[in-house]
């Protein structure tokens, strides 16, 4: 059998895409985690978590994740600094931060992924025991979120996702 006549068996190697995809996410991720090293955010890891998370094959798919991820760590952040400023933590207290923040992402019109992101974000703030301030840790956070979500944008204008989907599905 000839060379020829094997790949025709076996298919076309369809692993170009998954290349491309590959080295786009890592270029994102990195770029996004030295941008926030650049800004000397204390914990930049968050930074290429979130453009991990948003990181979409296209611009409307990732400016809906991307909206709803800001609006819940900045929700998450707000209340996070004042809940933590005004009490010390506890389950009671991190589960009526909790239940409010689901009444306000409801009040804000936003989608419950929001309300996750949120939630999120509100844990990271009020229970990980922390010598700064609670407002810096929440102001840290929403940037750290924030270079991810702009990193993940760019990349989805400047270097968008070929469709891998084939032409023809018959």
């Amino acid at each position: 059998m000839t060379e020829s006549e094997m790949a025709g068996k076996a298919g076309t190697w369809k692993g170009w895409p998954v290349l491309v995809h590959s080295l786009r996410t890592a270029v994102a991720a990195v770029a996004s985690f030295l941008v926030a090293r650049l800004f000397r955010l204390p914990e930049s890891y968050w930074a290429p978590v979130t453009t991990l998370v948003i990181t979409q094959s296209s611009l409307g798919a990732a400016l809906a994740v991307s909206g709803q991820r800001f609006i819940g760590t900045a929700l998450g952040a707000v209340v996070g600094a004042i809940v933590a400023s005004c009490f010390a933590p506890s389950p009671l207290v991190f589960g009526i931060s909790i239940f409010v923040l689901g009444i306000l992402s409801a009040v804000a019109h936003s989608h419950r992924s929001a309300y996750r992101f949120a939630g999120v974000t509100l844990t990271i703030v009020l229970l990980v025991t922390r010598a700064e301030p609670a407002w810096r840790v929440a102001f840290h956070r929403f940037a750290e979120v924030s270079i991810g979500i702009a990193v993940a944008l760019i990349f989805t204008v400047v270097w968008p996702e070929a469709d891998d989907t084939p032409a023809d599905k018959s």
